[in-house]
């Protein structure tokens, strides 16, 4: 079936083309559509495209930063601005792939490879939506009802940047270094006042159909002092109401049994 390609110079205006067809699908870097296209997927026969420049920026606002769904992972590598998320981008893929691959189209990856997602769920990121639709909405709201999206044209996201640099940390677990596909991946924010824990945000890659928050590891941590007792307690409830998948890369039970040590060596400020 012949794919053809419609070319937009407005946010607005690639909006509604997308949200008009069932069969269309947006192309932003084109990680996950072109690798469609090349396995004869016959789900859509229309890719959308975007040149507004609008769409490739960063920028600050306030205490956040407004960061545009085009906007590479190689370029965030390169923003100033967005140094606190360049160690996550930068182990996103190769360097090919570090270019092509974007910030809202990491938001529909499937769970091995969405680690951008996961830190953008621990540091309470806001979506962005365009179109007639335009709205904005947490995160954690946008991921549980991500095929719901499916036809909709995500613009920007919006991350709080810690005040604290050494408040977010991230790890990723792949079998292959550095560029291997996630076999788990966490990210936290631990923001701290008077020596304790206040807010504390977990998530996890992997672990489940999308990017999911450690619910049970937040409130173990929330009002704590980040010590080795509150990290073992924290660690033993990595997998609290969590069912970790199974797929080619490791089991559900393997993921349980490693969960709690990659997260006490995040959490210890361990590097690995």
């Amino acid at each position: 079936m012949p794919v053809k390609v419609e070319t937009y110079d407005r946010v607005e205006e690639a909006a509604r083309a997308l949200s008009a067809s069932r069969s269309a699908r947006f192309l932003g870097g084109g990680t996950l559509v072109m690798r469609a296209v090349n396995a004869g997927d016959q789900s859509f026969d229309t890719i959308i495209r975007l040149r507004d420049p609008d769409f490739r920026t960063i920028r600050m606002q306030g205490d956040g930063l407004v960061i545009g769904a085009g906007v590479t992972m190689a370029a965030l590598v390169a923003n100033r601005d967005a140094a606190f998320l360049a160690p996550v981008a930068r182990v996103i893929g190769g360097p090919a792939i570090r270019n092509m691959a974007t910030v809202g189209g990491n938001l529909f990856a499937s769970g091995n490879y969405g680690d951008l997602a996961v830190a953008l769920l621990a540091l309470g990121a806001t979506v962005q939506l365009a179109g007639s639709g335009s709205r904005s909405m947490p995160i954690d709201e946008f991921l549980r009802d991500r095929e719901r999206h499916a036809t909709s044209l995500v613009q920007s996201v919006t991350v709080p940047r810690p005040r604290d640099p050494a408040a977010f940390r991230f790890t990723k677990v792949s079998r292959v270094k550095p560029k291997g596909v996630s076999l788990m991946s966490i990210a936290a924010l631990l923001p701290q006042s008077g020596g304790r824990v206040q807010g504390a945000r977990v998530a996890y890659g992997a672990m489940g159909p999308t990017p999911l928050r450690a619910i049970a590891v937040e409130r173990a941590l929330e009002g704590q002092a980040l010590d080795a007792a509150a990290i073992d307690r924290a660690a033993a409830l990595a997998v609290e109401g969590i069912a970790p998948p199974t797929d080619a890369l490791a089991s559900s039970w393997y993921r349980a049994e490693v969960a709690g040590v990659h997260l006490k060596r995040l959490l210890a400020g361990e590097r690995r």
